[in-house]
Protein backbone atom coordinates (compact mmCIF):
# COMPACT_ATOMS: atom_id res chain seq x y z
CA UNK A 1 0.00 0.00 0.00
CA UNK A 2 1.34 3.34 -0.66
CA UNK A 3 1.47 6.21 1.55
CA UNK A 4 -1.74 7.84 -0.11
CA UNK A 5 -3.50 4.59 0.26
CA UNK A 6 -2.49 4.32 3.87
CA UNK A 7 -3.29 7.78 4.65
CA UNK A 8 -7.04 7.60 2.47
CA UNK A 9 -7.61 4.24 4.92
CA UNK A 10 -7.53 5.92 8.06
CA UNK A 11 -8.88 9.06 7.28
CA UNK A 12 -11.80 6.86 6.21
CA UNK A 13 -11.83 4.72 9.71
CA UNK A 14 -11.11 8.17 11.30
CA UNK A 15 -14.65 9.87 9.61
CA UNK A 16 -16.42 6.83 10.84
CA UNK A 17 -15.53 6.64 13.92
CA UNK A 18 -16.18 10.47 14.61
CA UNK A 19 -19.65 9.47 13.05
CA UNK A 20 -19.56 6.59 15.76
CA UNK A 21 -18.99 8.53 18.73
CA UNK A 22 -21.10 11.60 18.32
CA UNK A 23 -24.09 8.87 18.24
CA UNK A 24 -22.50 7.66 21.41
CA UNK A 25 -21.65 10.96 22.94
CA UNK A 26 -25.71 12.28 21.81
CA UNK A 27 -27.03 9.34 24.06
CA UNK A 28 -25.69 11.09 26.93
CA UNK A 29 -26.70 14.78 26.85
CA UNK A 30 -29.30 16.65 28.88
CA UNK A 31 -33.21 15.59 27.79
CA UNK A 32 -34.92 18.81 26.82
CA UNK A 33 -36.56 19.68 23.75
CA UNK A 34 -33.19 21.24 22.24
CA UNK A 35 -31.45 18.62 22.71
CA UNK A 36 -33.49 16.72 20.46
CA UNK A 37 -33.48 19.09 17.54
CA UNK A 38 -29.56 19.35 17.99
CA UNK A 39 -29.15 15.52 18.52
CA UNK A 40 -30.80 15.08 15.28
CA UNK A 41 -28.60 18.16 13.23
CA UNK A 42 -25.67 16.92 15.00
CA UNK A 43 -26.43 13.00 13.88
CA UNK A 44 -26.81 14.10 10.34
CA UNK A 45 -24.14 16.05 9.73
CA UNK A 46 -21.54 13.90 11.20
CA UNK A 47 -22.39 10.83 9.18
CA UNK A 48 -22.55 12.73 6.61
CA UNK A 49 -18.66 14.22 6.94
CA UNK A 50 -17.71 9.94 6.12
CA UNK A 51 -20.15 9.24 3.98
CA UNK A 52 -19.22 12.10 1.69
CA UNK A 53 -15.68 11.66 2.12
CA UNK A 54 -16.21 8.22 0.78
CA UNK A 55 -17.56 8.72 -2.08
CA UNK A 56 -15.16 11.74 -3.26
CA UNK A 57 -12.64 9.15 -2.57
CA UNK A 58 -14.85 7.17 -5.49
CA UNK A 59 -15.33 10.08 -7.81
CA UNK A 60 -14.63 9.85 -11.23
CA UNK A 61 -13.64 12.94 -12.27
CA UNK A 62 -11.58 15.68 -10.44
CA UNK A 63 -14.87 17.75 -10.96
CA UNK A 64 -16.78 15.04 -8.78
CA UNK A 65 -14.27 15.00 -6.15
CA UNK A 66 -14.13 18.72 -5.54
CA UNK A 67 -17.67 18.51 -5.39
CA UNK A 68 -17.65 16.04 -2.88
CA UNK A 69 -15.01 17.56 -0.60
CA UNK A 70 -16.10 20.64 -0.86
CA UNK A 71 -19.99 18.96 1.03
CA UNK A 72 -17.40 17.07 3.41
CA UNK A 73 -15.55 20.21 4.58
CA UNK A 74 -19.38 21.83 5.36
CA UNK A 75 -20.59 18.71 7.04
CA UNK A 76 -17.39 18.49 9.42
CA UNK A 77 -17.64 22.74 9.79
CA UNK A 78 -21.47 22.00 10.49
CA UNK A 79 -20.33 19.13 13.16
CA UNK A 80 -18.59 21.33 15.20
CA UNK A 81 -20.71 23.77 15.20
CA UNK A 82 -23.18 21.79 16.52
CA UNK A 83 -20.58 20.81 19.58
CA UNK A 84 -20.22 24.11 20.06
CA UNK A 85 -23.72 25.35 20.40
CA UNK A 86 -24.13 22.14 22.65
CA UNK A 87 -21.01 23.35 25.30
CA UNK A 88 -22.77 26.86 25.02
CA UNK A 89 -26.03 25.54 26.33
CA UNK A 90 -24.56 23.44 28.33
CA UNK A 91 -26.35 20.42 27.29
CA UNK A 92 -23.89 17.81 27.81
CA UNK A 93 -23.06 15.35 30.86
CA UNK A 94 -19.81 14.75 29.83
CA UNK A 95 -17.45 17.16 28.94
CA UNK A 96 -14.25 14.74 28.27
CA UNK A 97 -16.22 13.40 25.64
CA UNK A 98 -17.47 17.08 24.22
CA UNK A 99 -13.93 18.43 24.17
CA UNK A 100 -12.54 14.92 22.44
CA UNK A 101 -15.44 15.56 19.53
CA UNK A 102 -14.63 19.31 19.30
CA UNK A 103 -10.97 18.94 18.85
CA UNK A 104 -11.50 15.89 16.51
CA UNK A 105 -14.08 18.05 14.06
CA UNK A 106 -11.82 20.77 13.83
CA UNK A 107 -8.81 18.37 12.86
CA UNK A 108 -10.71 17.08 10.08
CA UNK A 109 -12.57 19.90 9.28
CA UNK A 110 -8.93 21.67 8.31
CA UNK A 111 -7.43 18.19 7.06
CA UNK A 112 -10.85 18.61 4.69
CA UNK A 113 -10.21 22.28 3.78
CA UNK A 114 -6.57 21.63 2.69
CA UNK A 115 -7.49 18.79 0.79
CA UNK A 116 -10.46 21.04 -1.04
CA UNK A 117 -8.29 23.66 -1.71
CA UNK A 118 -5.32 21.20 -3.02
CA UNK A 119 -8.07 19.71 -5.57
CA UNK A 120 -9.33 23.48 -6.57
CA UNK A 121 -5.81 24.36 -7.08
CA UNK A 122 -5.26 21.42 -9.36
CA UNK A 123 -8.47 21.64 -11.56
Amino acid sequence: MTEKEIFIKRLKERTKKLAVDVIIFCNTLKTCKASGVITYQLVKSATSVGANYRAACRARSKAEFFSKICIVVEEADETEYWLEVIQDAKLFNKKDQLEHLLKESNEITRIMAKAKDSAYKSK
